[in-house]
């Protein structure tokens, strides 16, 4: 495959993304979408979080119409089962959107997608059962990164841009494909994600996107020249999304938190808690992926010592450390004391709290009103201080109730 073929390739995945979008886009603010009484529209935040299709779509287009045309050469297996997995991934995305599925089932089918890029890329028993789990591991990582708007497309810009480079050097054009794609896809879906976000990539985008990265990465880490280091440049491309997972995980750990329930606890989180804006938190986070992507880019075309990717590693354990420092979570309420419960409780409503004294069967203190006495002040009382029984209705009316009295009398 040459360059034309990869460059006509991310042309054509920027418009058919760009044009998917706008249509999606028009679809989620419709003016005939219901609104809820408080002012928000379900249907239409359903609809902005369904966007990832027509990145799915626009990358998936592009990268079909290059294998259907022959471009892959002798590395279509590979490439389509690739995409293949990405796409399985991307439907189980959509269905979750639309109604959340269990996490055991989403890992899964995330594990048996990874197998079949596995299988079809040819790799040996030992790097497939790891390059499964790297898969698996980095798709979830990049999924968590969907929680700020264009956070997570702006570091697979920057990531799919360092696999395109890592592809061209070591001789393996058919393997840039689809990462030059979801590079010009995501890069498209930008104008439609970027704060405010009119469009949000969703389970299904987000899925697609770490699926596609991750499993690039491995492949392109399988057909490398035996003299290049890729066994540790490829992995610093993530570094960013699991370096989020990792203070996700140690943050809830610490806290005592569950592990799987989603907080406001990432990385972009405590940003804004220390007055970054969201655009600022996604230039940041580009920032801080190129980094280790530029280096690991490098190592990959040998023109570095594999030993400097300790620094961008370092300086990502030291950010996560400081940012562990910032509060993610509120303080826990203490309820107040039942006594002072009780006097609000009476202070607000009016009414006395029954003391002894008024217990039933309890005398009354001499010289002291009983309880209650107050707001039953017309109601007769006996000597032992208990009211007295009315006697039951006759059912007579009064006139004729009188006038049989006084024939008595």
């Amino acid at each position: 495959m040459n360059v034309l073929g990869i460059i006509a390739s991310g042309v054509a995945a920027l418009f058919i993304t760009v044009a998917l979008a706008k249509g999606a886009r028009r679809a989620a603010f419709r003016p005939h979408v219901p609104d809820e009484p408080a002012g928000r529209a379900p249907r239409a935040r359903a609809l902005r979080r369904t966007g990832g299709p027509a990145a799915v779509l626009g990358v998936g287009a592009a990268v079909g119409g290059a294998l259907w045309l022959g471009a892959a050469d002798d590395s279509a297996g590979s490439v389509a089962g690739l995409l293949a997995g990405a796409g399985t991934v991307a439907a189980l995305g959509l269905v979750h959107d639309l109604k959340p599925l269990w996490g055991a089932l989403r890992l899964v089918v995330q594990t048996a997608a990874a197998v079949l890029v596995v299988s079809l890329a040819g790799l040996s028993p030992a790097a497939g059962v790891l390059a499964v789990l790297w898969i698996v591991l980095v798709t979830n990582a990049f999924a968590l990164l969907d929680h700020a708007d264009g956070l997570l497309t702006a570091v697979g810009v920057v990531t799919a841009a360092g696999l395109l480079a890592c592809a061209a050097v070591g001789g393996s054009p058919a393997l840039a494909l689809l990462p030059a794609a979801l590079a010009a896809g995501l890069a498209g879906f930008l104008l439609h994600n970027w704060h405010p976000a009119r469009l949000r990539l969703g389970a299904s985008g987000a899925q697609f996107t770490g699926f596609a990265l991750a499993a690039s990465g491995a492949l392109i880490q399988a057909a490398a020249p035996s003299g290049r280091a890729a066994w540790a440049a490829l992995p610093a491309l993530a570094t960013v999304a699991l370096a989020d997972t990792a203070l996700v995980l140690i943050s809830r750990r610490r806290a005592a938190r569950s592990l799987l329930r989603d907080t406001d606890d990432h990385i972009a989180h405590r940003l804004r808690r220390v007055r970054v804006t969201v655009p600022g938190t996604a230039v940041l986070l580009a920032l801080w992926a190129g980094v280790p992507v530029a280096t690991g880019t490098l190592v990959y075309a040998e023109l570095l010592h594999p030993a400097l990717l300790l620094l961008p590693l370092a300086g990502t354990a030291a950010a996560v450390f400081a940012l562990l420092r910032i509060p993610a979570y509120a303080p826990p309420r203490t309820a107040p004391p039942r006594t002072s419960t009780r006097r609000t409780t009476e202070h607000a409503t009016g009414a006395a709290i029954p003391s002894a004294a008024s217990a039933p069967g309890a005398a009354p203190t001499p010289g002291k009103a009983s309880p209650g006495s107050g707001k039953a002040a017309g109601t007769a009382r006996t000597a032992a201080g208990r009211p007295t029984v009315p006697p039951p209705p006759t059912g007579r009316p009064a006139a004729e109730a009188a006038a049989v009295a006084a024939e008595r009398s």
